[in-house]
């Protein structure tokens, strides 16, 4: 009688085992595998959100352009704000303040390159001229180049090129008024964005509902705009040596406004790849127009790209390390798409928004342990 009653009580938690077992499974059902056709679905919207916003960002250029140069700059005098919290100083208060300075100083430099800017577009028919008279002889020296030239008016490239530079300068002044709104719009963004840092910090923070997700935000926006500050500091004083060499270079090589060829240099040196090319074959042109001899001419370009190289291949990864390194390729990408989205603004954000995507990437994957909101 009682082995009766131990099999029906040991049939009961067997019976009760597997009904809880079910209950288990059909509340947490194993995920189905993916098949080639969902993979397929996931990629095609995936790649239709992209396509889409691609439009979006390109249609919209007049206005995100310059709110985003202004939010990336922002996010760097906003490091620079907190610095100044030290001193008793109100962050929006500081924040504004350098935002003046920055805008001041901004305005000051324009107004310095609005002379010689103008004198060289004046003479732009005249330098093209000489250039081309300069540059041909050189091109006919290669076989290859006497014939493809060959059967051509070389007064008539000449007198056509020399046409189009009026066409081209009247093309540049055409865009003077919109650049003129985009900058207002910058200014804007820019001051507002230091003066509301602090609020937008609070509302972005606050949109969470989780703590976990609080201190995941808090997290990503110190470091991106860590990243970010840490990047413009360390570039900015690498690139002025650089622009001051460069200037002692385009001085010595007997090149005219040897300081417009430093400040170049300095700017040209935030878009990577890109801005070292132009700079070379802008030195070599004025190298060719400037000195009958070929080294001569070539001294200045040459002097320069040896230069980046050095800077770019030892210094900067000696001062930078390992912490800001992206793939060159995907810096590469980057360049051509925000280039073909923004033009010459777009080449300079390039990398400071690949730099903000790859820390928010890093953050996002990265577990940290436990922490507690900060007071």
């Amino acid at each position: 009688m009682n082995a009766a009653f131990s099999a029906s009580g040991v049939f009961k938690k067997r019976k009760q085992a597997e009904i809880e077992a079910q209950v288990a499974e059909a509340a947490n059902p194993e995920p189905s595998p993916k098949t080639g056709l969902d993979l397929v679905v996931a990629w095609s919207i995936i790649g239709t959100f992209i396509i889409f916003a691609s439009g979006v960002i390109y249609t919209m250029e007049s206005i995100l352009m310059p709110v985003t140069l202004a939010i990336v700059i922002g996010m760097v005098l906003g490091l620079a704000a907190d610095r100044l919290a030290k001193f008793g100083v109100p962050p929006a208060l500081g924040g504004l303040f350098l935002a003046i300075v920055f805008v001041i100083g901004l305005f000051f430099l324009i107004n310095a390159l609005i002379d010689p800017l103008t004198s060289l577009a004046g003479q732009a028919p005249g330098i093209l001229e000489r250039a081309i008279e300069r540059v041909l002889p050189l091109i006919q020296r290669f076989e290859w180049a006497k014939n493809a030239i060959a059967g051509t008016d070389e007064k008539a490239v000449t007198d056509v090129a020399i046409q189009n530079a009026g066409a081209m300068l009247g093309l540049v002044a055409s865009g003077v008024t919109p650049a003129f709104i985009q900058t207002m719009i910058f200014m804007a963004a820019l001051g507002l964005f230091l003066v509301g840092r602090g609020h937008l910090r609070k509302t972005i923070i606050l949109a969470f509902a989780t703590r976990e997700r609080r201190l995941a935000a808090i997290r990503i926006m110190n470091a991106t705009e860590n990243a970010v500050g840490f990047y413009f500091s360390t570039a900015s004083i690498i690139y002025m040596v650089l622009g001051l060499i460069t200037m002692a270079i385009a001085f010595l090589g007997g090149l005219t406004v040897a300081p417009l060829w430093g400040l170049f240099a300095f700017v040209s040196s935030f878009i990577p790849y890109l801005g070292v090319t132009i700079m070379t074959v802008a030195l070599l042109c004025a190298g060719l127009m400037t000195h009958d001899a070929l080294l001569l001419a070539l001294a200045p370009a040459a002097a320069f790209f040896l230069l980046h190289l050095v800077m770019e291949n030892l210094i900067t990864p000696a001062i930078l390390g390992h912490r800001l390194e992206i793939n060159p390729f995907l810096i590469f990408l980057a360049i051509i798409f925000w280039t073909w989205m923004w033009g010459a603004v777009g080449a300079m954000l390039a990398l400071p928004l690949s730099l903000i995507a790859m820390t928010i990437f890093n953050e996002v994957r990265t577990q940290p342990p436990e922490r507690q909101l900060p007071g």
